[in-house]
């Protein structure tokens, strides 16, 4: 019963987590955020809770213009993703969606060169078809491309790269932390 209750209050933060994000409160997002991922993490939840709410936490920094710590971490998560010896479908898809979230960071502060390597990385290791997104800046970039702030942001929305969307926060089971609850703890729970 305690192990249910967790599960819906790491749950419920993070629901609460999307609404600040989508009211452009970048701050109290991340902090309900990485408080879900602390409470994931110690409840021993599914991967998939840490999974998510990982990708809430960096959806949260781009958002918030926070590029170094997302590059920072998705060049560990890339390391990490070098050692498995054989990957199932999923996990490239995985891999390369890191990769592309990676070029994007890369992208938005100025490493133009670096972004278009991460992004055929990403196109490489996902396979052809899987990240509709990285294939368009990818093709954009070999062209000569300049792909600013704007143009970027318009072929996210429509290539539906952001999880934290309007049409997917389940407002009924959100849950607001306390002021002082989700500090440094939570935010250690990211970057392990």
């Amino acid at each position: 019963m305690a192990e249910a209750q967790t599960h819906l209050l790491h749950l419920g933060i993070a629901e609460q987590g999307k609404l600040h994000l989508l009211a452009g409160r970048y701050k109290e997002s991340l902090r309900h955020f990485r408080e879900a991922l602390r409470m994931a993490a110690s409840a021993k939840a599914p991967e998939i809770f840490y999974r998510h709410y990982a990708q809430c936490v960096l959806e949260a920094l781009e958002l918030a213009g926070d590029f170094e710590e997302i590059i920072a971490y998705c060049q560990e998560a890339d390391a990490h993703y070098e050692t498995i010896p054989h990957m199932n479908p999923m996990l490239k898809k995985d891999h390369g969606e890191l990769l592309q979230r990676l070029a994007i960071a890369l992208l938005l502060s100025e490493q133009a060169e670096a972004a278009s390597r991460t992004l055929e990385r990403a196109c490489e290791i996902a396979g052809q078809g899987k990240l509709p997104l990285a294939e368009t800046l990818r093709d954009w970039m070999k062209r000569g491309y300049s792909v600013p702030p704007t143009m970027l942001r318009q072929a996210q929305r429509r290539h539906r790269y952001f999880i934290v969307r309007d049409d997917a926060v389940e407002r009924s089971i959100a849950r607001t932390l306390p002021p002082d609850q989700g500090g440094q703890a939570a935010q250690a729970a990211l970057l392990g």
